[in-house]
């Protein structure tokens, strides 16, 4: 203190420079997502994001292979998470809400070289992450009864889906930060300690499985409490690392508050992940409902069995969209259109390679795979017939997917939403309520493939519009820069 008061010029000068040459590394941090080869970046961003999805899907995955193999009531205990799994799909929505919503919202932030702002961002997507936790709680604690037979719980099923919801719902704010936190590590820079987190998660929730479930014999129950510690792990790791010297924005207690002008930006440039799930939420809701009227139970189970493979194969997908996000919002951001137009295409080509392998795996591994989730013979018969119907068009679901995530990451939240809508709700939801009328158990397995096709087709001409708006906004950045 004594030798501040004898130099106080000198220290304040080197204040300066410090703060100075501190957001000149911060900006230069960032600049190279401007400056490196697509395909690098690509790489580089989606890869751990990939392995953080795949991840991400082996917390519902692992329970249902475990809960599946329990002897006598294991399809029971799988069907119960199936009637569930809507609740749980509604979580995770509103974590891409808040999650990739602040996401964007830093990555165009950084491209402009507004640090300040992004860090703003970031403590509003808490603050907001932190009532919308609080309240779903409470809606799901006053109301768990009446929601499990809402969404197609039967008197056999009760038990299991109530004993899974209860603790599910107590892990709800884990759930929903350690999601958004993780977003917005990408976008500041570090999509592998993204994925670490969430695979310290996962690691978590598979080794503790198999001791809850087993070990001290709690069955569902222990499924559940195996992923709520996990997410509580993840959840605090997050917190420590923008809180940490490892993050280049930082996590700041003043920040964390209510913003309207920026809730609004995160909640619109999040709507459209946030619609795909609300819409899947609200299709599981529906199947379940059909199932059970066409199907019974074992059909209820059988699609149970059939998402857990869909999730597992659109997680790839989703790590890409999680990838080139930041990629996208950032040369947006940056005016630098040429390198948007082909992160796009290299976004498209990739998950369409992923989605012909995995439509390839169901029709040549599906007896082995669908194996491991049960053991009764029923229950394997219709999981396997559903399974390839369900994903007959599947190689062109990607092109859909990371098509939506372009119009989210460039700030054009509502077109992102339509082809969202498009989809889950505007095309698959009226699929599934006329085809069984005609059909029966058959038009419900092959309403998906019917939807993808139709929302594919619309979002193909919509991005074809907006390949051209891009070429004119580089021309006349050609012609300003003359």
């Amino acid at each position: 203190m004594r030798i501040l008061n004898f130099y106080p010029l000198r220290n304040l000068a080197s204040n300066e420079l410090f703060f100075r040459s501190r957001k000149g590394k911060m900006e230069n941090k960032h600049n190279f997502m401007e400056t490196e080869s697509i395909t690098k970046l690509l790489i580089k961003f989606s890869i751990p994001a990939i392995v953080g999805m795949f991840v991400n899907a082996l917390y519902n995955v692992v329970d249902r292979i475990y809960i599946g193999n329990i002897k006598d009531i294991g399809h029971l205990g799988i069907t119960g998470i199936g009637v569930v799994f809507p609740v749980v799909i509604l979580i995770f929505a509103f974590s891409l809400l808040i999650g990739i919503g602040s996401a964007a919202a830093v990555s165009l932030k950084l491209g402009m070289k507004d640090r300040e702002e992004a860090e703003k961002f970031l403590g509003v997507a808490v603050f907001l992450s932190f009532i919308v936790s609080v309240v779903l709680m409470i809606i799901i604690y006053f109301n768990m009864d009446k929601i499990i037979y809402f969404i197609g719980g039967s008197n056999e099923t009760f038990i299991y889906a109530k004993d899974y919801l209860f603790y599910i719902n107590l892990g709800v704010p884990a759930a929903i930060l350690g999601l958004v936190l993780n977003s917005v590590i990408r976008s500041d820079g570090s999509p592998k300690i993204a994925m670490g987190t969430l695979l310290v998660g996962a690691i978590t929730n598979i080794v503790l499985d198999p001791i809850f479930i087993f070990g001290f014999g709690m069955g569902v129950k222990g499924a559940a409490i195996a992923t709520i510690i996990s997410q509580y792990v993840s959840m605090l790791w997050t917190i420590y690392y923008f809180t940490s010297n490892k993050s280049k924005i930082k996590l700041v207690k003043k920040d964390i508050k209510f913003n309207l002008y920026k809730a609004k930006e995160i909640c619109l440039l999040g709507s459209s992940a946030f619609a795909i799930q609300l819409g899947f939420s609200l299709v599981t809701y529906i199947l379940n409902t059909v199932l059970k009227k066409y199907g019974g139970d074992t059909s209820i189970g059988a699609m149970a069995i059939v998402q857990s493979f869909m999730t597992f194969m659109a997680m790839p997908i989703f790590g890409i969209n999680q990838g080139i996000q930041p990629i996208l919002g950032y040369n947006y951001g940056a005016e630098k259109y040429k390198r948007v137009k082909e992160a796009l295409y290299k976004g498209i080509f990739a998950a369409t390679i992923i989605c012909i392998i995995g439509y390839t795996s169901v029709r040549l591994f599906s007896d082995t795979l669908i194996k491991i989730f049960t053991t009764k013979p029923e229950l394997q018969e219709i999981t396997k017939y559903g399974l390839k119907a369900y994903t007959m068009v599947f190689p062109i679901v990607g092109f859909q997917i990371v098509s939506s995530i372009y119009f989210q990451a460039v700030g054009k939240p509502r077109m992102s939403f339509f082809i969202s809508l498009s989809r889950q709700i505007i095309v698959m939801i009226p699929c599934l309520i006329i085809l069984p009328i005609f059909f029966g158990l058959n038009g419900i397995w092959y309403a998906a493939p019917t939807a993808d096709s139709i929302a594919t087709l619309i979002t193909y001409i919509l991005v074809r519009k907006e390949i051209k708006k891009l070429d004119k906004l580089e021309e006349m950045l050609e012609l300003r820069n003359i």
